[in-house]
């Protein structure tokens, strides 16, 4: 597993896990379904060597796109039993688990990713409608558990990126973009970026805070570090204000 901990943020720069051996696994929850462009997307990361696995009615969603997939998980309760007999019948694993499971489908197939070598995983999905399972399936992400993971995600129009010491956060975009910091399971410490409007450098996100709420990205690039913690970088979708505004005063808090 990683190091979670890094003396020097500047250190990891240039370091790509994604380099590893390991295929790039994408994940289709179920819910509502991708952005069509998130699923673009992901079959470009995956440099032509992609492996799916859905989340249960993920599945349904998968085959819409246009998506093979190669491994199911969840207890299957949102999905119709005859494209579950499809699946098979196509060579996919199914891993079927109760309804009363103590892990959300997601987590299942995380989990599953993991096991086939993953190193990094791409989560296509939609926002859901239900915030607790909008709130567990991004704090999921983040899970500890999922530490030697590079986690990136599609939730309907936000994208989230799951920043760790040993793999700095490269953002693309347009200046203006929001892109939100949240400190998870603890302090982030060490967090310096680039590219954003108002900028950290080696400072402390406690957990709980707000602070990093509202940021805007002020190039096309940006760059997340950290040397201890885990952060969960939000890109929620539509631009901010400040940076057309002129409002360069760097902030206190979160507007």
């Amino acid at each position: 597993m990683p190091d979670d901990h890094v003396d020097d943020p500047e250190a990891v720069t240039g370091h790509d896990p994604v380099d590893r051996a390991g295929p790039t696994v994408v994940v289709v929850t179920g819910g509502d379904a991708p952005r069509p462009a998130a699923v673009a997307e992901a079959r470009d990361a995956a440099r032509g060597d992609l492996v799916v696995v859905a989340a249960d009615s993920g599945a349904a969603h998968a085959r819409a796109a246009g998506l093979p997939v190669h491994h199911l998980v969840g207890d299957l309760d949102s999905l119709d039993p005859t494209e579950t007999r499809r699946l098979e019948a196509d060579g996919a694993r199914v891993d079927r688990h109760p309804v009363d499971k103590d892990a959300t489908d997601l987590e299942l197939a995380l989990g599953a990713a993991e096991a086939l070598g993953a190193r990094r995983v791409l989560v296509l999905g939609g926002d859901g409608g239900r915030l607790d399972h909008f709130l567990a399936n991004a704090l999921v992400l983040c899970s500890p558990r999922f530490s030697n993971l590079v986690v990136d995600a599609s939730m309907g129009d936000a994208r989230l990126h799951v920043a760790r010491p040993w793999h700095p956060t490269t953002l693309q975009g347009r200046p203006g973009d929001l892109v939100t910091l949240l400190p998870v399971h603890g302090a982030a410490e060490g967090v310096t970026t680039e590219g954003l409007l108002y900028p950290l450098d080696r400072e402390t996100l406690e957990a709980g805070t707000t602070r990093g709420v509202s940021n805007e990205m002020s190039a096309t690039e940006g760059v997340i570090r950290l040397t201890s913690g885990c952060l969960l970088v939000v890109r929620p979708g539509g631009s901010g204000t400040h940076l057309h505004e002129g409002l360069r005063t760097p902030r206190q808090g979160a507007s």
